[in-house]
């Protein structure tokens, strides 16, 4: 019974979607093909942070795991105060994705619901500021830090970045395309103030947006080394990237002790895609329907 009532409801959306079973069938198959070459690099980098150096670059090469990972873990820990460099990484990462999607989901929201002097062109700069590449400001980056007297500091890397462009940008048409003005009017005829029109309202209606804006936020800071290696110095103060290029700068490099620590910095991120990635999707259709 279960087989007979399934079936329609099976042609029926082989109906909609215009493809045959077999069609389907190579459909899935083919996409679970691409997976498994996209996780494939993840899983071998496990694989050989497992394995001893001479083990690593063997032929063939190591397909399981082995049995050196705590010997590369130790080592690893010599070489680098690892732990801490992980520690630096999440607190940065985390005060950037608290502060971007505050101060971004703010500007998108006034960008997208308010009318003001300038409105059109201070959006346009916004938009412009994207196109400029990065490296052009390395070096006004670096005076503007060293000025305050930043330089070494986790803050030289998360306070520059708490209201990005994209950020703005992406906040703006989100709130643009999933918020009505009549809930503004509503609150209003309430009494709510403008600050809490945003935080009780426009907050809750714009929550997938923001969680898309806190993991890309998140990725890019966890991610981010040019910023570290300009300003920072200390291998206390280094973030994951820049504490991993330190191995790989010495003489000799312990590529076992390498790809544990790259291992470890890259668990994280998976960890957190496996369970946003959903959400992340969602809220990048919904930002881009309306302009």
């Amino acid at each position: 019974m279960r087989m007979t009532a399934s079936t329609p409801r099976t042609a029926r959306r082989n109906e909609r979607t215009g493809r045959s079973p077999v069609g389907q069938f190579f459909l899935y198959l083919g996409l679970i093909a691409l997976a498994l070459l996209t996780l494939f690099p993840f899983y071998w980098m496990f694989v050989l942070s497992s394995h001893s150096q001479s083990t690593i670059f063997s032929a063939p090469p190591p397909l399981w795991f082995g049995e050196f990972l705590e010997r590369n873990y130790n080592a690893l820990l010599a070489r680098l105060p690892f732990l801490r460099n992980i520690w630096n990484s999440f607190y940065i990462a985390l005060m950037a994705t608290i502060t971007t999607m505050f101060f971004a989901s703010l500007a998108g929201f006034a960008f997208a619901m308010y009318d003001f002097r300038f409105k059109r062109f201070l959006f346009a700069f916004v938009i412009g500021s994207l196109m400029i590449p990065p490296l052009l400001g390395i070096i006004p980056y670096y005076l503007i830090i060293q000025f305050l007297g930043w330089l070494d500091t986790p803050r030289a890397i998360w306070v520059p970045g708490m209201a990005g462009a994209f950020g703005i940008f992406l906040m703006r048409q989100y709130v643009a395309s999933s918020m009505p003005r009549e809930l503004m009017d509503a609150g209003r005829i309430d009494g709510a103030s403008e600050f809490r029109l945003y935080w009780n309202i426009a907050l809750p209606i714009i929550r997938p947006g923001l969680a898309t804006l806190g993991m890309l936020t998140f990725i890019g800071q966890w991610n981010n080394f040019l910023g570290p290696l300009v300003v920072l110095n200390s291998r206390e103060n280094y973030t994951i990237p820049v504490a991993l290029r330190t191995l790989q700068g010495q003489i000799q490099t312990d590529w076992g002790a390498v790809l544990t620590g790259t291992s470890l910095a890259v668990l994280p991120l998976l960890i957190i895609f496996v369970f946003a990635s959903k959400q992340v999707i969602e809220g990048l259709v919904a930002g881009s329907v309306k302009g």
